[in-house]
């Protein structure tokens, strides 16, 4: 018999070193995260992997299971935690080390292996753990999964069994990067940032950008778990700045940032602006719909208006729906619609055939920026994103909100919103034209403007986005809207960054 887990443990005890610790609210609605040794314990990944082996038997599925790990100080410990739990449930366990996300996936579809559990805690700080999952290539778990799984460990209900087995894949990593790189040469001789942040994908993305015909300027590719200079997140603007300044230094064409576990990348232009990633998409959007007609494509809540009213993409006949924000709701969407590409602010980027296979891979966006590039040789970045309409636009931000009660707090502002719209209300001055409640609220008012506020998935905040099609003063004061509501509950806490 395996313990049951404890929510709370004490570290440096006897309780602490004999039983497993595992707090509840780490499992999130689509993957897992938790602070190392404060929220779960090496018992508790180990109590991780024999449910999640018990749960991949519950839905039928072969037990033959890939993991990987990201670049960080605790996560190789982690991962063998959980590969025993795994390999006591009874799985076949495929490891292919050290891994960004994407290469795990890509390894299900290389080894013909039905699931995946990645350890890795994203772009999260240092401290944080946490795995992603998927029994349904190229799919990960959603909600319905996690709440079992979370059932499954938290009451102990393993069903562990004799035959569970380890193999380790020498050299995987050369089998995923040829695979990105068996492709035509670009014809434009590009000079590109790779930023990484001391992250994972600095082990990767040079060679292969390099690969496919770019001259590449490094920035911070060394591994460094310590992340010295700062967190590889490339929605923060400490990176961007970073990547900005390394581009105007060495005149580069575009500069490519990539979170901690690789499946996300963000980008600056040739005059070293960033540009947010839902824009990014709209020029992608433009350039495959060009290719491909009636293209259909799937971007999430928090995303630019531009994808359903940009005249090109009108004309083109390129079909837009907004759905959920989160990787694994917007993988599975793209998926379902069988569209040509997903789109999340965030940076994750889901291509179907034949541009990918439909995970979120940050060297895929990154070869097809490039591949837009190479398609538009007259033009630079720059002149690529400011041929798409002008609209003001915030980054993510994010004010604090615990998560034991962030979901009811966005309830809550939903439910505020709804009744301004029934009593027929103004919000910022006009009324409202549309709400789209999929996600927590995005609030569209007469003259295009919008605001969003949701729980996030993944960390205890809230997450909030503004944008206007008139001006800054417009998306100005659509954020003060949106803020109003959130300062009446005293839950929610100081903003990450703010306009």
């Amino acid at each position: 018999m395996f313990p049951k887990p404890k929510s709370v443990l004490v570290p440096n005890t006897y309780a602490y070193e004999s039983g497993p610790m595992v707090k509840a609210t780490g499992f999130r609605e689509y993957d897992a995260r938790w602070l190392f040794e404060k929220e779960i314990n090496l018992m508790g990944v180990q109590a991780l992997g024999m449910g999640l082996g018990a749960l991949i038997a519950e839905l039928g599925v072969k037990q033959e299971i890939v993991t990987g790990h990201d670049f960080r100080g605790y996560s190789a410990s982690i991962k063998y935690a959980l590969i025993s739990g795994l390999m006591a449930a009874g799985c076949k366990v495929h490891d292919i080390g050290l891994a960004v996300t994407p290469m795990a996936y890509f390894a299900q579809f290389d080894l013909d292996v039905p699931c995946v559990a990645m350890v890795t805690a994203s772009h999260n700080d240092n401290g944080w753990t946490g795995v992603k999952m998927g029994a349904n290539r190229p799919l990960t778990f959603g909600p319905d999964e996690m709440t079992r799984l979370k059932e499954i460990v938290l009451n102990a209900e393993f069903k562990n069994k004799a035959g569970g087995s380890y193999q380790f894949h020498e050299n995987f990593p050369a089998r995923y990067i040829a695979d990105l790189t068996s492709r035509p040469k670009l014809k434009r001789k590009l000079k590109v940032v790779a930023a990484c942040g001391n992250g994972t994908a600095g082990a990767f993305a040079p060679q292969v950008l390099e690969a496919i015909g770019c001259e590449v300027i490094p920035l911070d590719t060394e591994l460094d778990h310590t992340f010295p200079k700062y967190n590889p997140n490339p929605e923060d603007m400490e990176m961007l700045h970073a990547i900005r300044d390394a581009v105007l230094k060495h005149k580069a064409d575009v500069g490519l940032g990539f979170d901690g576990d690789g499946d996300r990348c963000g980008v600056v232009d040739n005059t070293g602006e960033e540009i947010f990633a839902d824009k990014v998409g709209v020029m992608l959007a433009r350039d495959m719909s060009a290719i491909h007609k009636d293209a259909q494509f799937v971007v999430d809540v928090k995303s630019t208006g531009l994808f359903v009213t940009d005249p090109v993409l009108q004309k083109q006949g390129a079909k837009t729906a907004y759905w959920k924000t989160g990787h694994s709701y917007m993988k599975r969407r793209t998926n379902e619609m069988g569209a040509l590409a997903g789109f999340e602010k965030s940076g994750h980027f889901f291509f179907n055939k034949p541009f990918g296979r439909g995970y979120d891979d940050g060297l895929v966006s990154a070869i097809a920026i490039c591949e837009m590039l190479d398609r538009a040789p007259d033009k630079s970045m720059a002149d690529l994103k400011n041929a798409i309409p002008k609209t003001w636009s915030s980054p993510t931000m994010s004010p604090h909100c615990a998560d034991e009660v962030k979901y009811s707090v966005a309830d809550a502002v939903v439910k505020h919103f709804e009744d301004k719209q029934k009593k027929g209300e103004t919000v910022a001055g006009q009324k409202i034209r549309d709400l789209v409640t999929v996600n927590g609220v995005r609030v569209t008012v007469e003259d295009g403007s919008w605001g969003l506020v949701r729980a996030s998935s993944n960390k205890p905040e809230l997450v909030v986005v503004v944008e206007s099609p008139v001006s800054e003063q417009r998306m100005r004061d659509m954020f003060e809207a949106m803020d109003g509501v959130l300062r009446t509950h005293p839950e929610v806490g100081e903003y990450n960054q703010k306009i």
